[in-house]
This record gives structure tokens, sequence and C-alpha cells, in this order.
């Protein structure tokens, strides 16, 4: 059975994207911890992230560097961390998270609730960016 990610990078589930090239797909948490959080994911199906192939591993930090300069060019930050947990959805993938202290990246701690226009509206603007 094909994972949320792959169903979201069909099309079969909405996100609000922010950034995609051929291999990869960028789009907000729904659940953020702060206002521009985003997952990169894969196109590729692949539970772990180390497992990964080789050129999906080298390719994901670049990608990923361009939306996180889009991110903080938005979201008034001091820079954006990133994480790899992969424990929630077994499909790899990378969380780009706005910081300003370490605190914003406390996974335990309660998450935002945006409403859809909301977020509709910040990926709007970070593709702009």
């Amino acid at each position: 059975m094909a994972s949320i990610f792959t169903r979201i990078i069909h099309g079969e589930i909405p996100c609000h994207k922010v950034g995609e090239d051929d291999r990869f797909l960028a789009f907000l948490d729904i659940g953020p911890l702060r206002d521009g959080h985003t997952l990169v994911v894969p196109k590729l199906e692949v539970d772990r992230f180390l497992d990964l192939p080789d050129d999906l591993l080298a390719g994901v930090m670049p990608f990923a560097k361009e939306v996180g300069a889009r991110i903080q060019r938005v979201v008034p930050c001091d820079r954006i961390g990133l994480c790899v947990i992969g424990l929630e959805v077994p499909h790899a993938h990378l969380h780009l998270v706005p910081l300003d202290q370490m605190s914003d990246m406390d996974f335990t701690r309660p998450k935002l609730r945006r409403t859809a226009e909301e977020l509709a509206a910040l990926a709007q603007r970070i593709r702009e960016a």
C-alpha cells in the first residue's frame, strides 16, 4: 500500500506545495511546529532516509537548500533547521523548520493549527519568493 506521501505525490491527496522537481516534492506540514514547517519528500518511496539511492541522497540537500532559502525570505527566523526522524510516515522525508531557538524544533510540543486558507496563502508566498 502506498504511503500517504506517495499518495500526495500522485495527486490523490492535496497538499500545499512549495517546491517540486522531477525527483522531490516540498510541501507545508499540516501540523507545523512553526509557520513555514516544510517536508521535503523524494518521489521514490523508500522507508528509511539512509536507504535512499545515493543519487537521491546527494540531490536532496541542494533541493532543500533552495526551498529553505525561500522559506527564510518569507518567514522571519534566524535559520532553517533540518531534521530526519521518519517514524510517523514510512517514506523518507526531511523536515525544514524555521528556527530562532532550539525549542522551535521540539517535536513533542503541541503543533500549530492553521486553516487550509492560511496554509495555501503561505505556500503561495514561499513559491513566489
